[in-house]
């Protein structure tokens, strides 16, 4: 990020979703300024505690709409968790019966999409593909830190679409959000790694009993470590869970303040050459959950017909950039990995080598997977109830991803 202005900006809506209402606070801390091409901005964005606000805007804070009401028919003899997700399944049924193929449209002009960015990872592949030329619309990239800070993001009415990892979604709908999956992104490799801090050997994963194991609550990474538990015939109660903001993961590892961390690239790479941290030995870590990355959109955007266009194009972006990272791994590794995350070369060769080729996929392909991780998080206490996958999808671009990837 180059240097520019920073700003606070507060946001406050009364969202319904599935017929309730959420009123909800949202302090985004802005950096505006560095990448700006082909009309796409990289901005970054986080919580910010310590900023403060005028007079003007307290009061407008202090505004609330009126909440919208459940209706009485649902709210007879049924505890609340359930009226939620009968609601939820009401919606996810209408956006099924509305969801019709997209077909090829233009972009209406003015149009601006707002998509959640991770690791800027889509900032920087758009660009060094070139396909950033094909937006013909304005779009922003914020980059967040973890898909919580983007589902707070997303129930500010602040977001679009999202690039989750593969529990978010879920964590989601449970919550009482219904963010229907737009497109799916698979490895068939995790890109998460169990990694032990210096000292610390962990030879199998039936090791990690007992260890101080640090992850993200209502991530990818949750999943991932409940299934590598699962593999040793443990649990969360066999481990001292140690949950911190995905910032803090790293610094965890290189203080000893936890045993194990579930971590991604590069940090990785870097830990191991810097510190002497250690990847989990036990092969079966490399046979866990693949990797699953979702894009996931507000419902208002998806009724709008500017907006869902808009999202089509980007989709279909998407996947011309992430057939060219396939196709020209070395010229990605050095953009990305080398120029961008500032590994020495030899680190992002490594990097690569560790990484299976990205597919996107349709939502018929992806919901199996998607029930498993609904399944999984339920069988280990994460989830109050399980729910069908199928409900969590819309089928509005497959025919465009089964044509584009």
């Amino acid at each position: 990020m180059g240097s520019g202005a920073i700003f606070g900006v507060i946001r406050i809506r009364s969202l319904s979703i599935a017929g309730w209402g959420f009123a909800r606070f949202e302090k985004i801390l802005v950096v505006r300024g560095g990448f700006r091409e082909s009309g796409i901005h990289s901005r970054r964005v986080w919580n910010n505690r310590h900023t403060k606000y005028s007079r003007s805007t307290k009061s407008r804070l202090n505004s609330r709409r009126a909440e919208p009401k459940i209706p009485a028919e649902l709210c007879k003899g049924c505890p609340v968790l359930p009226r939620i997700m009968t609601r939820i399944a009401a919606v996810a049924a209408s956006v099924l019966l509305l969801a019709s193929p997209v077909t090829a449209q233009e972009v209406p002009p003015g149009t601006k999409l707002v998509v959640a960015d991770q690791s800027e990872l889509f900032a920087n592949l758009l660009k060094a593909s070139g396909a950033a030329g094909e937006i013909t619309f304005g779009l922003e990239l914020p980059n967040f830190a973890g898909g919580p800070a983007i589902l707070e993001a997303m129930r500010a009415g602040a977001l679009d679409l999202a690039y989750v990892g593969d529990t978010p979604p879920i964590q989601a709908r449970a919550s009482g959000t219904l963010l229907p999956i737009v497109a799916t992104v698979d490895r068939e490799r995790s890109e998460y790694w169990l990694t032990a801090r210096p000292g610390l050997e962990i030879g199998k994963l039936s090791d990690l009993r007992g260890k101080r194991v640090s992850y993200i609550e209502g991530s990818g990474r949750q999943a991932y470590l409940i299934e590598a538990l699962n593999r040793a015939g443990l649990t969360l109660k066999d481990i001292q869970p140690v949950p911190l903001r995905v910032a803090d993961l790293p610094d965890a590892i290189r203080t000893n303040a936890v045993d194990v961390a579930v971590l991604q690239e590069p940090h990785v790479t870097r830990l191991e050459k810097q510190i002497g941290a250690s990847r989990v030995a036990d092969p079966e870590e490399r046979k866990l959950l693949p990797g699953t990355w979702y894009f996931y959109a507000r419902p208002e955007a998806l009724d709008d017909p500017a907006k869902a266009a808009a999202i089509g194009e980007f989709i279909k972006a998407a996947i011309h950039s992430v057939n060219w990272m396939n196709e020209n791994r070395e010229d990605w590794g050095k953009a990305y990995y080398t120029d961008y995350q500032r590994l020495a070369p030899e680190d992002t060769a490594a990097v690569l080598a560790a990484q299976a080729p990205a597919r996107f996929q349709t939502s018929t392909e992806a919901v199996a997977h998607h029930q498993k991780l609904v399944d999984l998080l339920y069988e280990a206490g994460e989830l109050p109830e399980r729910f069908d996958a199928a409900g969590s999808f819309v089928a509005s671009y497959d025919d465009l991803i089964a044509a584009e990837r």
